[in-house]
């Protein structure tokens, strides 16, 4: 998917297109996690501090992550590629491999590829690229070089060529240290790796270099791996400012929990493991997790969260990064204690859930939980999100 993050916005206020526009924390501590075409032509990245991107753009527009909004159109694109393709892997929420072997005896692949590519457009309104390859190293490369809203065959036997001319940087696993260490050494064309003895890269860079020897010759045994569902969904928030307000942190843990508690209900899954996170100023990094019998239940995951975080909290030290995550999930409805849980508390949850469904995640919460944003970095699972209308996003 081309710019998703950016593409998805635009879906609701087409005001967007054609404008620089960056996604992500909008504090002086975030950090770029998506940025439009007009946005990369002053040199902004994804991972790109936020502070450093307003000054190399000061007219961008600055709009915070909504990871329900992503997740609903990562499903859509998802189902789309189920319905049709006969073996996919999703690598990412915006990235999917398919493996088409065989079917050039019935379609023809890049026929069917581009068919399919073309259907996901119309039926979502995103833009999105494709490369076509014998293998997912050159499929990768080819993808990167149709955007935006391209796409590309590479026919085979026809890999090394391909690749030739390209920066080390086109290669995936190549990073921008990576690149600079094989800088240093002269090497910064896929050609000059080529041309080089594989034994030779092996001695320098060791395993890496055998690795990155047989990708720049357009060789890639991986296969592509199943769709299977996560296991785990967390979220985290990096304070603006470091911070001992045990008050502040309480409410943010307990927003988190109750958000990702309706996540699981929502998509129709059970944890059993809670963990809880933080980060110190000192950049230390500390957690705690129990497990538990298998819930989505508010009442026990936002107890759970809050003795956790009793039990891990130092209070001598400021605290930079506070983080929730459930984990060891599986297919399942909420259990009513027949004890424990009344009939009013049943119908008060679900009404709950219903109005976070219609109007998003925020739309109710508990009072101890107002005043804090729990949405800071998300990672969902690929269940059915709520539908954010644009008019309350707006």
């Amino acid at each position: 998917m081309d710019t998703f993050f950016v593409s998805c916005e635009r879906l609701l206020n087409p005001q967007l297109i054609g404008k620089p526009v960056l996604i992500g924390g909008v504090t002086s501590r975030g950090v770029v996690a998506s940025c439009s075409y007009e946005a990369r032509r002053f040199g902004i990245s994804s991972a790109m501090p936020m502070r450093m991107a307003q000054q190399l753009c000061p007219e961008a527009i600055v709009i915070r992550g909504d990871s329900g909004l992503y997740s609903k159109y990562s499903h859509l694109v998802t189902e789309i590629i189920r319905e049709h393709a006969p073996l996919y892997e999703k690598s990412s929420i915006d990235e999917f491999y398919l493996d088409l072997t065989g079917m050039d005896h019935f379609f023809g692949c890049y026929k069917w590829a581009t068919e399919l590519r073309e259907r996901i457009h119309i039926e979502t309104g995103l833009p999105l690229s494709m490369g076509l390859s014998v293998n997912k190293t050159v499929s990768k490369v080819g993808t990167n070089e149709a955007k935006p809203n391209g796409h590309i065959q590479v026919i085979a036997g026809q890999e090394r060529n391909f690749l030739s001319p390209l920066s080390l940087l086109k290669i995936p696993s190549v990073g921008e240290k990576t690149f600079a260490v094989l800088r240093e050494m002269g090497l910064e064309k896929v050609r000059t790796v080529q041309n080089m003895p594989k034994d030779l890269l092996q001695a320098l860079l060791g395993l890496p270099g055998a690795n990155l020897w047989n990708k720049c010759q357009g060789l890639d045994q991986t296969p592509v791996v199943p769709y299977t569902e996560r296991k785990s969904i967390s979220i985290e928030r990096t304070f603006e400012q470091d911070t001992i307000d045990v008050h502040k942190m309480r409410s943010i843990l307990l927003a988190m929990a109750e958000n990702l508690a309706f996540q699981l209900r929502n998509g129709v899954k059970l944890t059993s493991c809670v963990t809880v996170k933080l980060r110190y100023a000192d950049m230390n990094v500390y957690s705690k997790q129990k497990r538990i019998p298998y819930t989505a239940c508010d009442k026990t995951l936002i107890g759970l969260t809050r003795e956790l975080f009793q039990s891990l909290y130092d209070r001598r030290l400021r605290v930079r990064l506070v983080g929730v995550r459930y984990s060891h999930l599986v297919c399942g409805g909420q259990q009513i204690n027949f004890l424990t849980d009344t009939e009013q508390q049943c119908k008060l949850y679900q009404a709950m859930d219903m109005l976070r469904k219609r109007y998003g995640q925020d739309a109710v919460k508990r009072a101890a939980a107002m005043g804090s944003r729990a949405i800071g970095r998300i990672n969902p699972f690929n269940g059915e999100p709520p539908i954010i209308p644009a008019h309350r996003r707006a």
